[in-house]
This record gives structure tokens, C-alpha cells and sequence, in this order.
């Protein structure tokens, strides 16, 4: 899959979770949902993605994928 895909899926769930006041229940909302719903393929890639560097992922999503990274 195309990795701007990936951003923007992972960019519209983290917009649904970012309205969550609590900024840690939002991260894991965001995580919880990529780990049940992403195949380990898109997961694998956006994890990659984010280990690069590039910032085009919201903050939360970005946390979210680092906690997935360090505990698959």
C-alpha cells in the first residue's frame, strides 16, 4: 500500500481520537484501534515509516505507532 494512504487513514483516525480531552487515552485510542483493525503488513509499514522520521502524521498517531513498535 501506498504510504500517503497509510498517512492519511492513520491521520483520520487519529482526527476521530484527537477529541478525546484525556491525551493519553486518545494515544491508546488511536493504538488499540491500528492494532485490531490494520493487517500486519500496513502496520509494519507505518512503523517504518514513522522509525524515518517524516513528520506527516498527526502527534497522537505518531506516539500511538511508536508504543505498537515497542510492544507488537
Amino acid at each position: 500500500m501506498d504510504n500517503s494512504n497509510l498517512i492519511k487513514m492513520a491521520n483520520n483516525i487519529g482526527a476521530f481520537f484527537k477529541s478525546e480531552p484525556d491525551r493519553v487515552l486518545a494515544i491508546q485510542g488511536v493504538e488499540q484501534h491500528i492494532r485490531n483493525f490494520w493487517e500486519p503488513r500496513m502496520r509494519k509499514q507505518i512503523i517504518a515509516y514513522v522509525e524515518k522520521g517524516d513528520q506527516e502524521l498527526l502527534d497522537i498517531v505518531a506516539e500511538a505507532v511508536k508504543h505498537i513498535a515497542a510492544k507488537p
